[in-house]
């Protein structure tokens, strides 16, 4: 087998508790999910969970008190009001004794809530949704929380992870808005197992992250599709989609089983960047290691409107996001950036950031490894250039300016976040660090890290961990200077290099909205 045997007994019980739930709403849950195997009189007064994880980028993100085991999505999506009828069933383990607990949710019409089967009183404040349960829960006591409400991907929020198209939705819920689309803890940190149930009208297909576990035929022309991931997934890496799609699937390699979810009039148009997938996966299983998931593939979502997201590619987990048109270029006009989308499997996916602080793990890698791609295959890019040297030279020219208007590497904040120094500065974080200890070390590093933190989460601090015990000499005063520094160090192997000094005029911005804003890739 390609990939190690994950127990997802989590994700399944939900499934089963979740019908179970919505059967008989006032029914107790399981016995191992249940608040009632204690006296009344023993059980403890409890606090409320704290309304936040710390995050350094996204302070009111996350919720402690508890963490999340396992969700299941129930959707369903009708046709002629577009609306979309929903329950999120979370199992959930609290760490502490929890009078009160609250999930991120914005713009979500919320019936009821259930705890343990049983009603619970709850109010919406901002972006919160705050759950006091019957009774307080006993710290390292699992249960479910069932929430019933109602979604319209076409409400104009703040943010949102809603992407409308003619015929259903998609959903891009990078960096903080998968909470428009089910109430949860909404931090990379907390990753959890996930099953979906998407019910839709008969013409039209329900397809989410992982594989397709089951297929109904409901009356009233319906047809149900339910999915598990055979991973953990961040809420930020969830993917749904509805519409008039066909499921396209191919062989990867070592058996790997592909499916491309693509627009069934733009099917045929598509294929030939759909083929590209398995010759992608070869190379880059080369340098990091077998693809860490059951399943990839792309989903062209059905959408030529310019503003329906502002990016490229999303890298939500087994299934990328892309912008059709982008995909019906030539090879060498895509190939670096799907690479790009490619590599979050692993960096961002399998091993995803600790602290939005970390994203330069997730996209100086992606970027690394997608201009790696292209100067293999000999396609300039876009400032004309052929070889990783040579744009390296120009982005450290650029590292006293960058830091001066983005910050450090590793050091960003809200508005700046998808800035150019999270990408190329971390490429050229990660160039300084091959030249520094070698090429064969610096692969084992990029291994060890994958490996050691797969299926979880990871923090800059764990990456210069591993570079020291990989190459056996501290490399925390190396790279910390490259990641927090506010001068470019000097390059290893290359003294002539120079930094371009930064205008005296030059301010960081101030008024930009956060989160995504037009690519920063240098693969594009």
């Amino acid at each position: 087998m390609r990939n190690r045997t994950r127990v997802t007994a989590p994700a399944a019980m939900l499934i089963g508790t979740a019908a179970t739930l919505a059967a008989a709403p006032t029914a107790s849950a399981s016995a191992s999910a249940s608040t009632s195997a204690q006296p009344d009189a023993l059980r403890p007064h409890g606090t409320p969970g704290a309304e936040t994880l710390g995050d350094s980028v996204f302070p009111a993100l996350g919720n402690d008190g508890y963490r999340v085991e396992a969700y299941h999505l129930d959707l369903s999506y009708d046709a002629t009001t577009r609306l979309v009828d929903a329950r999120a069933t979370l199992l959930i383990r609290a760490t502490q004794n929890l009078s009160r607990l609250s999930l991120d949710a914005l713009g979500l019409d919320i019936r009821s809530v259930r705890v343990g089967g049983s009603a619970a009183t709850f109010e919406q404040s901002d972006e919160k949704l705050r759950i006091t349960p019957a009774r307080s829960l006993p710290q390292r006591r699992a249960v479910t929380v069932c929430v019933e409400y109602t979604a319209d991907p076409a409400q104009t929020l703040a943010h949102t992870a809603w992407v409308p198209t003619p015929d259903g939705f998609a959903v891009c819920p990078q960096p903080n808005s998968a909470h428009t689309v089910f109430p949860c803890n909404d931090h990379p940190a907390d990753k959890a197992d996930f099953s979906f149930r998407i019910t839709v009208p008969s013409n039209l297909r329900g397809v989410a992250g992982g594989t397709l576990i089951r297929t109904e035929s409901l009356s009233g022309d319906r047809t149900a599709y339910t999915y598990r991931s055979a991973s953990p997934m961040a809420t930020e890496l969830v993917q749904i989609t509805v519409g008039d799609y066909l499921v396209k699937e191919r062989q990867g390699p070592h058996g790997l089983r592909l499916r491309d979810v693509v627009p069934t009039a733009r099917a045929a148009a598509l294929e030939p960047a759909l083929a590209l997938s398995p010759g992608l996966l070869g190379w880059l299983e080369q340098r990091l290691g077998a693809y860490p998931f059951e399943t990839y593939g792309l989903l062209p979502c059905n959408s030529d409107d310019a503003n329906a997201f502002d990016f490229t590619g999303l890298e939500t987990q087994t299934l990328t996001l892309y912008k059709p048109n982008f995909l019906l270029q030539e090879e060498k006009l895509i190939g670096s950036h799907m690479m790009h989308e490619l590599v979050h499997s692993w960096f961002g996916n399998s091993v995803s950031p600790a602290n939005w602080a970390d994203l330069w793990l997730n996209e100086g890698h992606a970027d690394f490894y997608g201009l790696l791609y292209r100067y293999e295959r000999g396609w300039a890019d876009s400032l004309g250039l052929t070889s990783m040297d040579a744009r390296m030279k120009d982005t450290y020219a650029k590292g006293d300016q960058w830091r001066q208007s983005s910050g450090p590497v590793a050091a960003p904040n809200a508005v700046n976040l998808f800035d150019n120094q999270r990408y190329l500065g971390g490429v050229l974080v990660l160039y300084a660090l091959r030249e520094h200890v070698g090429e064969d070390v610096f692969h084992r590093v990029e291994r060890a890290f994958l490996d050691h933190h797969r299926d979880s989460a990871a923090t800059t601090a764990d990456y210069v961990a591993v570079a020291s015990a990989v190459s056996g000499q501290d490399q925390s005063g190396f790279l910390n200077d490259w990641l927090y520094g506010t001068r470019t160090p000097r390059m290893p192997n290359h003294p002539d290099w120079t930094v371009t000094p930064v205008a005296a005029n030059l301010v960081p911005p101030r008024h930009r909205a956060p989160g995504h804003y037009p690519d920063s890739s240098a693969t594009l």
